[in-house]
């Protein structure tokens, strides 16, 4: 079979390798598709070579069928079509509360073991999730994240009718902006590439470039002065954390969705004077993965559009270079069996 790994230096290089048999407890998944992430954009600049135990096959999100069983796995067939929700928490301690999803010992299957970006995959199983016969599997391979988008969108406790600011037009923060809008709630999504913009109005949001105009006042004239009931930080630079205080409303919910490394200045005065509140989302639990994939299933949300290029697996460093060169893009897939 052929197999990809990275190498460090912005390389990956294509490998055949034999097929293994599932341990006991595992399953064999015939990869379907693959999808690039942002944070195996990170890899590939080498950005987490400190965790990255190279070489090393990478991926996460993804979709397949199962091609063999484990001696001690039930409820799963050959043939299934699944999905993995790539958390590795079986070293969760009582101190964890129960919050499996970010136990301290957490380990992310595709970064800190090998991932989906290859032909077949050996898993535990429980981290599959089934899908239906009649899913499509291109569309399945969104679904990690979009979980990470149904995840947000429930921490966040957003209802319908309720307006909802989206800081940054992303793939993460367009999948946000869908599940929010599917809640019911009034959606704008503050971003500045324009390219981004014209693909947020292509999908039918309201999308503004906050570089052009007063994102506050805009958000004002949009629901009658009360700001934004909930805050969405996608875009993790210093303009949305300085915005995100203003254009919340009194009592408004700012959700941590983007990954800040460093320490950033935030306007805790704010927090004070409105009694905002400030919540953090991390990946996804196994409600949010079901929500994910009820949603992919009934496809009533544009996802098909979400889907910038399909790629063959023996184009895997082809496909990095092109992100790189094509920053613009939303969601770049791997067929795995090309």
């Amino acid at each position: 079979m052929k197999a990809t790994i990275y190498e460090g230096n912005k390389t990956f290089t294509v490998i055949d390798k034999e097929i293994e048999q599932p341990s006991n407890d595992e399953v064999r998944i015939k990869v379907a598709y693959s999808g690039v992430c942002g944070t195996d954009v990170h890899i590939y600049h080498g950005m987490m070579d400190k965790r990255v135990a190279m070489p090393q096959t990478i991926g996460h999100e993804m979709s397949g069928t199962i091609d063999a069983v484990g001696a001690d796995v039930t409820g799963f067939s050959i043939g299934e079509k699944v999905v993995v929700r790539p958390l590795d928490d079986r070293k969760v301690k009582a101190s964890d509360k129960g919050f499996n999803h970010i136990c301290e010992e957490l380990k992310f299957i595709g970064i800190d073991s090998p991932g989906s970006m290859q032909q077949y995959w050996n898993v535990p199983a429980f981290v599959l999730h089934k899908l239906k016969a009649e899913t499509d599997l291109k569309l399945a391979a969104l679904i990690e994240p979009l979980s990470v988008a149904t995840h947000d969108v429930r921490r966040s406790g957003l209802v319908k009718g309720e307006t909802a600011v989206v800081l940054g037009g992303g793939p993460i923060g367009l999948l946000v902006a869908m599940v929010a809008k599917e809640v019911g709630a009034q959606v704008i999504i503050s971003e500045v590439n324009p390219k981004r913009i014209a693909k947020a109005k292509e999908l039918g949001f309201d999308a503004v470039n906050p570089l052009e105009l007063d994102l506050v006042e805009y958000v004002k004239s949009k629901t009658e002065n009360r700001r934004a009931d909930v805050v969405f930080e996608v875009a993790g630079v210093q303009p949305a954390l300085d915005v995100m205080c203003e254009v919340a409303g009194i009592r408004g919910r700012i959700l941590m969705v983007a990954i800040h490394g460093e320490k950033k200045p935030v306007d805790l005065f704010k927090f004070f004077w409105k009694e905002l509140s400030l919540i953090g989302a991390r990946v996804y639990e196994k409600e949010d993965y079901e929500k994910a994939i009820e949603l992919i299933t009934a496809n009533e949300l544009p996802f098909e559009q979400m889907i910038t290029d399909v790629q063959p697996l023996t184009n895997i460093q082809q496909v990095f270079e092109n992100i790189d060169n094509n920053p613009d893009g939303l969601k770049v897939l791997m067929d795995c069996q090309l």
